[in-house]
C-alpha cells in the first residue's frame, strides 16, 4: 500500500484546524464593527509584508512562475466567497456546500494533472463526504441543493478552493515561499478590492479599527501565515483527492471548538461523522 507523507499530512491537518478555529476570530472581530472582508484585507496584508520581509527572493520567484498568479486568483476568490457566503448565508448550507470542494478536486486532477479516478479514490472521497454531511446535518436545512446567491457563493468558493490545490501540487517545483506569496497576496488584494467595491456602493461599512482589535488582528496574523505554509506545503506533496478528504477535518475543528466554548453541544452524529473524515484518509490507500 502507498504510505501517505505524514510531515505533509500533519500540516494540511495544521492547516484545517487553524481555519476551523478561525470562525472566533472572524465573529469576535465582526462583532466590533470589521467586515471579514477588511479582517481578510487587514490579515493577509500583514502575513504578505512578513513572508516577504522573510523571504524577499520570492517576489522574483512569482514573477518568473506566471502560473502562480493562477494560485493567487483562486486563494484570493476562495477567501473572499467562503468569508462573504458565512457572513450572509445560512453558516451550514455554506459549509455544506463549499465542502463538496473533494468532489472538485477529484474531477480537475484528472483534468489537469491526470490523476487516474480510482475505485479507491473514490470511495475515499465519498467516505469523507458521508462523514462531513453526517456531521453538518440539520433537519431544517434540507438537502444540500443551491438555492441563492449565498449558495452559488459557497459553490463558487469550493470550486476555487479545489482548483488551488491542484495548482498547488502542479507547481511543487517552485519554492514554497513563492506559493506562499502568491496565496497571500491573492488573499489580500481580491479581499480588499470587493471590500472597496461593496463600501462604495453603500452595501457595507468602510473599516473603523480600534486597539480593541489590535491583538486579534496580530495573532491571527501569525496564524495565518502558519496556515498558508501548511498548506502549500501539504497539498504540494500529496495527491489531490487526499488532501481534499485530510481538509474536511476543518468541519471538525469548528465543531469541536464550537462546543468547547458554549456555541453548540456535541451529538453522537457529531463523533460519528468525525471519526469518517479522520479515518477517511488512512483507511482507503492505493495500492503501491
Amino acid at each position: 500500500m502507498r504510505q501517505i507523507p505524514l510531515p505533509a499530512a500533519a500540516a494540511l491537518m495544521t492547516n484545517s484546524v487553524l481555519w476551523g478555529l478561525s470562525w472566533i476570530a472572524f465573529k469576535f472581530l465582526q462583532a466590533h464593527g470589521l467586515h471579514p472582508l477588511w479582517s481578510n484585507t487587514i490579515i493577509f496584508s500583514a502575513c504578505l509584508l512578513l513572508l516577504i520581509a522573510l523571504r524577499p527572493a520570492a517576489l522574483r520567484q512569482m514573477r518568473d512562475h506566471p502560473a502562480l498568479w493562477l494560485v493567487a486568483i483562486t486563494a484570493g476568490v476562495t477567501n473572499a466567497t467562503f468569508n462573504g457566503a458565512v457572513a450572509f448565508g445560512d453558516v451550514v448550507r455554506v459549509i455544506l456546500l463549499f465542502y463538496l470542494m473533494p468532489v472538485w478536486a477529484v474531477i480537475l486532477a484528472r483534468l489537469i494533472l491526470k490523476e487516474a479516478i480510482t475505485p479507491r479514490s473514490l470511495m475515499r472521497v465519498a467516505l469523507g463526504l458521508i462523514g462531513a454531511m453526517i456531521v453538518l446535518y440539520q433537519p431544517s436545512v434540507g438537502l444540500p441543493l443551491p438555492q441563492s446567491l449565498a449558495d452559488w457563493t459557497a459553490i463558487l468558493g469550493g470550486l476555487a478552493f479545489a482548483f488551488n490545490n491542484v495548482m498547488l501540487l502542479r507547481l511543487k517545483g517552485v519554492p514554497d515561499a513563492a506559493r506562499g506569496v502568491a496565496m497571500l497576496s491573492g488573499a489580500a488584494f481580491i479581499s480588499a478590492a470587493l471590500g472597496m467595491l461593496f463600501a462604495s456602493l453603500g452595501m457595507m461599512s468602510w473599516p473603523v479599527l480600534s486597539t480593541t482589535l489590535l491583538p486579534t488582528l496580530a495573532l491571527w496574523s501569525g496564524l495565518f501565515l502558519v496556515a498558508i505554509v501548511c498548506l502549500q506545503y501539504g497539498a504540494s506533496r500529496l495527491p489531490v483527492n487526499i488532501s481534499a478528504v485530510i481538509m474536511l477535518v476543518e468541519i471538525l475543528a469548528a465543531t469541536v471548538s464550537a462546543w468547547a466554548l458554549g456555541a453548540a453541544e456535541i451529538r453522537l452524529q457529531d463523533l460519528i461523522g468525525g471519526a469518517l473524515i479522520i479515518s477517511a484518509p488512512w483507511l482507503i490507500r492505493d495500492k503501491s
